[in-house]
């Protein structure tokens, strides 16, 4: 990224998140953004995942420069390039895990029986094989949030974005998923964390 700005109008008041922010990370790098509350790291995340386009700047994806794409496009890009893992898991709570590591799939257009294959391998990947057909209320914290890295993995993104993944998790599964982390970055996934 290359002089990222980002400001929003909170009625007649203009906020600054984000000023003149340059940034290079390079293909299977491990990095973490750290900073106080309000500091604009979830700002700065949510642009690098395609979720949010900087007020101005420059920023350049795999050779691609998304800081100018539409909406569409972003949303493609997101899909093939980049998996989510958020601090409050983000899960469908009526589907059940199979249905929830799923759904970028169908987003993508892969066909029935090769979702089938690859929801099941990225569920059993996260160690959950036997949890597949359970509900998100029917897991623990820290099984949901395996879950979570699953639907991450399932369109095989070679960015994984994890923002505050462990902060609603006891410091044992925080450990836990932390090694999880460690384990996607010595497979060659480029990660970033807040």
């Amino acid at each position: 990224i290359k002089g990222i700005t980002k400001t929003y109008k909170i009625g007649n008041q203009v906020v600054e998140a984000l000023k003149s922010i340059y940034l290079d990370i390079y293909e299977n790098e491990y990095v973490a953004l750290m900073g106080p509350s309000g500091s604009g790291k979830s700002t700065l995340m949510n642009i690098l995942g395609c979720l949010d386009t900087p007020t101005s700047g420059q920023y350049i994806l795999n050779q691609t420069d998304v800081s100018k794409l539409e909406d569409n496009d972003l949303a493609e890009i997101r899909n093939k390039e980049i998996g989510f893992v958020f601090q409050t898991f983000n899960l469908v709570p009526r589907s059940d895990v199979f249905h929830n590591v799923e759904l970028p799939l169908i987003y993508a257009g892969v066909g029935k029986a090769e979702r089938k294959r690859r929801t099941e391998q990225a569920i059993a990947r996260v160690g959950l094989a036997n949890r597949m057909h359970h509900k998100p209320n029917e897991l623990s914290g820290g099984q949901r949030q395996r879950v979570a890295i699953a639907r991450a993995l399932v369109c095989n993104p070679s960015i994984i974005l994890a923002d505050e993944p462990t902060g609603n998790l006891d410091s044992k599964t925080g450990t836990e998923i932390m090694a999880m982390l460690d384990e996607l970055h010595a497979g060659g996934h480029t990660i970033i964390l807040v």
